[in-house]
């Protein structure tokens, strides 16, 4: 059950050191993202790899889904089959929805939301609130990207290290990956596509209602 929520999750990142100019434009391209687009939507495809053991790779668990977020705060990740799951920050409470087994977990947002990639990319008003999570590296452009590395202040939380990666040829940067490492090794990739920069979003969008029947489990 932990292991099916970890491959999913964040739901569910990297390490190198770098010049002047690449940096710059990372970081630039992170604060003109969190500064210019307070709303967005997209699809994507996440691939989850295990770490090796015992000399062998890892597995690799390929999902894919829709995420849509609206500054600050509230976002929606709606991942597919093979495991169907849904995640929810609604401003105030962050539910995870196991279609599977039926079961939703609720935990207050403020305590939980901070030190997750979520933080950077859809949660944070403006640099600054990230930058009181993650001490923040710009890396060189690598597959037509801007690349920025997150590393968490916290070492309470799972995560280890996420890359994020900007197309920013254009006044206002667009997401197009999400790279996380946690602290067991597991990696997990997000690329997205078909990205919808500052749309209208309806507020039902980020409301979630357990469906009947669940089983909730308040933390």
């Amino acid at each position: 059950m932990m292991q099916r929520r970890s491959l999913l999750g964040a739901s569910a990142s990297m390490l190198l050191t770098m010049a002047g100019p690449a940096r710059a434009n990372g970081l630039d391209a992170l604060e003109r993202f969190v500064k210019g687009v307070s709303s967005g939507r997209a699809e994507f495809t996440q691939v989850v790899t295990a770490p090796s053991r015992d000399g062998q790779p890892g597995r690799v668990r390929t999902s894919r889904g829709s995420f849509a977020f609206s500054r600050p705060n509230r976002f929606r990740f709606v991942y597919g089959k093979p495991f169907e799951q849904t995640i929810v920050a609604d401003g105030q409470t962050l539910w995870m929805h196991d279609v599977d087994l039926n079961q939703v977990s609720a935990r207050k947002q403020a305590q939980v939301l901070g030190s997750t990639p979520a933080a950077l990319i859809a949660a944070a008003p403006d640099l600054a609130v990230v930058q009181a999570e993650y001490d923040l590296q710009g890396q060189p452009d690598k597959d037509g990207l801007q690349w920025v590395l997150a590393t968490p202040k916290s070492r309470d939380g799972q995560l280890r290290s996420v890359r994020v990666g900007f197309r920013g040829d254009s006044a206002t940067p667009t997401l197009a990956a999400l790279d996380m490492l946690d602290n067991f090794g597991q990696r997990s990739e997000l690329r997205f596509d078909k990205v919808e920069v500052n749309p209208t979003l309806p507020d039902a969008l980020f409301q979630f209602k357990p469906p009947a029947g669940a089983d909730v489990i308040r933390q």
